[in-house]
């Protein structure tokens, strides 16, 4: 089955008393264009979207046919939690988050990126009192630039381990 747009989303549409089928991605999924995807319920989809910049988001619906609807949801993962006291606070660490390229989510309140030891290190040295947590990461801030994220990796891991390694030696 091939899904070419999202239908609509579980919060906002009528379907009540639907079977309901989920396939649950990671957060970084969600932007992709195309992927083949398996639902909990064992059925195979093949997602391409054709617009740019359309992303999958918690609760889209997928498909609506005679056996039920296919849900999206985002997987929780482990993340860094940083609760600023007030705007300049918000302002400083996002702006230190965002100069390294890494991918940055504003949540009730909270700011919250995937969780990335080099980057939780670098964090508690310049005082901004990161916190280890478990969250579904759904409110990405978009940039003019995609982070440099491959499932675990960022640009900025990566430099600060070589850094880390020279000078170790």
């Amino acid at each position: 089955m091939i899904v070419t747009d999202i239908i609509g989303n579980i919060s906002t549409g009528d379907f009540d008393g639907i079977a309901q089928d989920t396939v649950e991605i990671e957060w970084y999924e969600s932007s992709k264009r195309i992927q083949r995807l398996r639902t909990v319920g064992g059925q195979d989809i093949a997602i391409r979207l054709l617009r740019d910049g359309q992303r999958l988001q918690e609760g889209d619906v997928l498909v609506h046919d005679d056996r039920g609807i296919i849900v999206v949801r985002i997987k929780p993962c482990e993340v860094i939690v940083i609760k600023p006291s007030g705007m300049h606070d918000m302002a400083a660490v996002c702006y230190e988050i965002g100069n390294k390229h890494m991918p940055l989510f504003l949540q009730d309140g909270e700011v919250l990126m995937p969780f990335e030891m080099s980057m939780f290190l670098w964090l508690e040295r310049y005082s901004y009192q990161p916190m280890k947590g478990i969250r579904q990461l759904m409110d990405g801030l978009r940039a003019n630039v995609e982070p440099h994220f491959k499932a675990g990796k960022t640009l900025f891991s990566k430099g600060l381990d070589k850094a880390i390694l020279k000078t170790s030696i």
